[in-house]
């Protein structure tokens, strides 16, 4: 099984249609093997369910920690060889500003060190 996943941010998080893609299973199975209950936000680990990241609201997506993906195909599914692999998402143009803004918050904190 090979997958090859874009990660949202630096989260390193999967969403449903990723875990969907890198199992080869339908968006219902996902929902169905995942960790969930409706009365509570995030029900305590189960070995025998693909357990979601905690939450903080009910609105909150399901996301799935690619190691936690490979765990459940592995134990669970008996799926014998798991190959998740993960690609940096492409350089957009917020994550430019971004890390120009970072590049000048890293002078001007290096320029008030010297200062004081």
């Amino acid at each position: 099984m090979r997958a090859d996943t874009e990660f949202g941010g630096t989260t390193g998080l999967m969403d449903v249609e990723a875990v969907q893609k890198t199992l080869n299973r339908s968006r219902a199975s996902v929902y169905r093997y995942a960790n969930t209950d409706l009365e509570l936000l995030n029900p305590p680990f189960d070995p025998k369910r693909l357990n979601p990241e905690l939450r903080q609201s009910p609105n909150d997506p399901l996301m799935f920690h690619s190691n936690e993906v490979a765990r459940f195909a592995k134990e669970v599914l008996k799926i014998k060889q798991v190959t998740i692999e993960v690609q940096e998402p492409q350089p957009n143009r917020t994550q430019e500003v971004l890390e120009a803004i970072l590049v000048e918050l890293q002078s001007i904190h290096a320029l008030l060190k010297t200062r004081s």
